[in-house]
């Protein structure tokens, strides 16, 4: 990031949000293909309930073979010869109990058919690989083990093609022979079954069922299953066993046995096309073979970037369960640490720590306006009314709507006014400082407004020595809306949880703009406001921090600011926050690697900034994307659980704030429903930002439209926003 104001490029800035809508849509892509192959339908799946009925089925397939060709005018079947067992097995290949199937039919010589689910090939390519090399015939039992019976037609090409493709990218081969799912024998077939076999027919697919079966996944046995894998008779049979879908050891035993006793005369075992005499299997085309390379290439990604997301959301989850106990117990310490200072003050606790010397230095209040017509006399009255004494300089920095006339027209004792050229908030922040009188300066937006005691509050800080800023507490006064409402939470929140963090941490990387004290020394040795960045506050702060100086957080010191009352007022202004903030980020990059302050700031702060506020929003999107993939492919109720658990921790959160605040907390019926809305617009607010800064485009600063609803409070110790 280059230095000096910046000026926002008109072209190009749409670039950001096709960037980002491609990132979403592969994202929802890869999920809906990982729930389509996973999740929608899966080996151990029931099938959908169908009719029974067959009246639709030819008597040629009810009575006939349990090899079923419908291609062409005239169903045709045909089994096995006489003594021959087509040995095949379903729900594969499966890691743990294929190979060992596959090594029990080498040592005996025996080649079978494996009707393989796509979804199960695309995992172990290997062990198709080492089939097509070992002689087996490969046939496909769908891509995800789905029932045709009751599928749409969309649905049932997609299976049959799709499995098709998947062997043809992984072997080379083009498989011809089909095993329905939860299929069984010929007069068993149902009406839904047969338009399966007539659709897996126009596809150019053998239909294959079975006469015998093995019943190996009922488990009943390794005997068992040997004496119905040897209960064959004379006739020709299609034997139904598994090498995938559950433990198979019984089957790989049960197997063993029976090929270690086919030496009757004429007996053998063999595979489908070898028992009817045709070769099922072709070379597949070029262009199969790339369609189905690529689909499974696809469909790898696709589950790569599903886990890579699981790990991510893990991840989330910890650390933000993490950060909740951690600023809950840091702010409980603060406060806590805070309140023992009080009463040791008081006198009313004389066994705590020293009493710190009350500070009664005068103070300079800087106040720079630009066109703050609006609500520049409510807070030039509120700082004039302080208890404690003061200097209020209003700089008008070159307004066009008579800002510099109104103040001068109040009178007020103590009250300058410097007139300039517009040069940018921090060279009005500078001119303050230069005509400031006294050593404390405290800097306050034209938008806001203070309560009589905040000054002195304030500074109370800088009787410690080490102390160079302080950050008050800024609080929304127009919370009335539910957009207002969801920045006082935020607000609440962020003062009363974060920053009692960043002060315990000694890592404060923001003194607001709405309200900070500074010593003059401090600027001075830091070469005052810089107009590096958007976010001049959060440069200063850092700049203080790394030059060795305590910045701390006064929770007392109330300042209350107009809030944006539009969602497009509130992106300008977070816009141009968050992008400041990235900008103050980088520049201060160094203080990671340096000692002492700085490097507290470095690895404390911005590390805390960058996982917070930049990585987790940014990741934000995808956990949208999970949820509504967990509504439509996982269980629902547990979806909902986990965002239950997510929104009762920030309830906790907020409510505890709110508590440490003394705000009541009927603002908080509003939080559920700031996961909709207010949410992504604060992520969509972070992407923005982190992609203009990375593409190199220049931002110009937003000035917030002001609506002149704040009034001077009366009360000290109010906590609510004065009429």
């Amino acid at each position: 990031m280059s230095r000096g104001r910046r000026v926002a490029r008109t072209g190009g800035i749409a670039a950001h949000w096709l960037l980002m809508v491609v990132v979403v849509l592969t994202l929802g892509l890869s999920l809906a293909i990982q729930g389509y192959m996973n999740h929608l339908a899966g080996i151990g799946d029931r099938p959908a309930p169908v009719s029974r009925a067959a009246g639709n089925v030819p008597e040629a397939v009810l009575d006939g073979g349990p090899i079923i060709d419908a291609r062409g005018q005239d169903v045709r079947t045909a089994g096995p010869s006489a003594r021959t067992v087509a040995l095949t097995f379903d729900d594969g290949p499966d890691p743990a109990w294929t190979p060992k199937i596959l090594d029990v039919l080498r040592e005996h010589g025996v080649h079978a058919t494996f009707f393989v689910t796509g979804t199960s090939a695309i995992r172990h390519p290997g062990l198709l690989r080492r089939m097509a090399a070992e002689g087996h015939e490969i046939g496909i039992q769908t891509l995800t083990h789905a029932d045709l019976s009751g599928a749409p037609s969309w649905r049932r090409e997609l299976e049959i093609r799709g499995a098709q493709k998947v062997v043809a990218g992984i072997t080379g081969q083009s498989p011809s022979l089909l095993r329905p799912p939860h299929s069984s024998g010929n007069a068993a077939t149902t009406n839904g079954q047969w338009s399966a076999m007539e659709t897996a027919a126009d596809e150019g697919f053998l239909t294959v069922l079975s006469t015998l079966n093995s019943a190996d996944e009922r488990a009943p046995g390794a005997k068992v299953i040997t004496g119905q894998l040897l209960l064959h008779g004379a006739g020709g049979q299609v034997l139904l066993m598994h090498d995938g879908g559950g433990n198979r050891s019984q089957t790989v035993e049960a197997l063993s046995a029976a090929l270690g006793k086919q030496d009757a005369p004429g007996h053998r075992f063999t595979t489908v096309g070898d028992s009817i005499g045709v070769d099922s299997t072709r070379q597949a085309s070029v262009a199969d073979s790339l369609i189905g390379t690529a689909f499974v290439f696809g469909v790898r990604f696709t589950d790569a970037v599903a886990t890579a997301i699981s790990w991510g959301l893990v991840a989330a989850g910890i650390v933000t369960l993490a950060r909740a106990v951690l600023v809950m117990v840091v702010a409980f310490r603060h406060s806590r640490a805070v309140r023992r200072s009080r009463e040791a003050e008081r006198g009313r606790a004389w066994f705590t720590s020293p009493m710190r010397t009350e500070v009664l230095d005068p103070v300079s209040v800087i106040v720079p306006a630009y066109n703050e017509s609006a609500g520049i006399e409510a807070a030039v009255r509120s700082i004039a009314a302080s208890t404690h004494p003061v200097q209020v300089i209003v700089v008008d920095d070159g307004s066009s709507d008579g800002t510099a006339d109104i103040v001068e027209a109040l009178g007020l004792p103590g009250v300058e006014v410097i007139r300039k050229e517009n040069g940018g908030k921090p060279s009005a922040l500078n001119a303050g400082i230069a005509a400031a009188r006294h050593e404390l300066v405290v800097m306050v937006d034209g938008d806001t407004v203070f309560e009589p005691d905040t000054v002195h509050v304030l500074i109370q800080r800088f009787s410690d020595p080490r102390v160079g800023a302080i950050s008050g507490n800024t609080k929304i006064a127009n919370r009335g809306g539910i957009l207002g409402a969801w920045q006082h939470i935020e607000y609440v929140v962020g003062f009363n949880l974060d920053r009692r963090l960043f002060d315990v941490a000694e890592c404060m990387p923001t003194v607001p703009g709405a309200i900070g004290a500074f010593r003059r020394e401090a600027l001075a040795r830091v070469g005052g406001v810089s107009s590096d960045t958007l976010a001049e506050d959060t440069d200063l702060t850092m700049a203080l921090c790394r030059d060795g100086w305590r910045v701390v957080y006064e929770d007392d010191a109330l300042a209350w600011t107009e809030a944006p009352a539009t969602l497009g007022a509130l992106w300008k202004q977070r816009y141009r926050w968050c992008y400041g903030t990235l900008q103050a980020m980088f520049k201060h990059r160094g203080a990671v690697a340096q000692s002492g302050a700085a490097g507290k700031l470095g690895r404390r702060g911005l590390g805390y900034l960058l996982l917070f506020q930049v990585l987790l929003p940014l990741f934000a999107p995808v956990v949208d994307i999970f949820a509504i993939y967990g509504l439509v492919f996982l269980d629902p109720v547990r979806i909902a659980v986990l965002w239950g658990t997510f929104l009762l921790i920030q309830f906790i959160m907020a409510a505890y704030a709110f508590r440490l605040d003394r705000e009541p907390l009927r603002a908080l019926w509003t939080l559920p429903l700031q996961q909709f809305v207010y949410r992504q617009l604060m992520y969509l607010v972070v992407i923005q930002s982190v992609v203009t800064a990375l593409a190199g485009v220049r931002l110009r600063w937003h000035r917030m439209e002001r609506y002149g609803s704040l009034r001077a409070p009366m009360d000290s110790k109010a906590r609510t926003p004065a009429p």
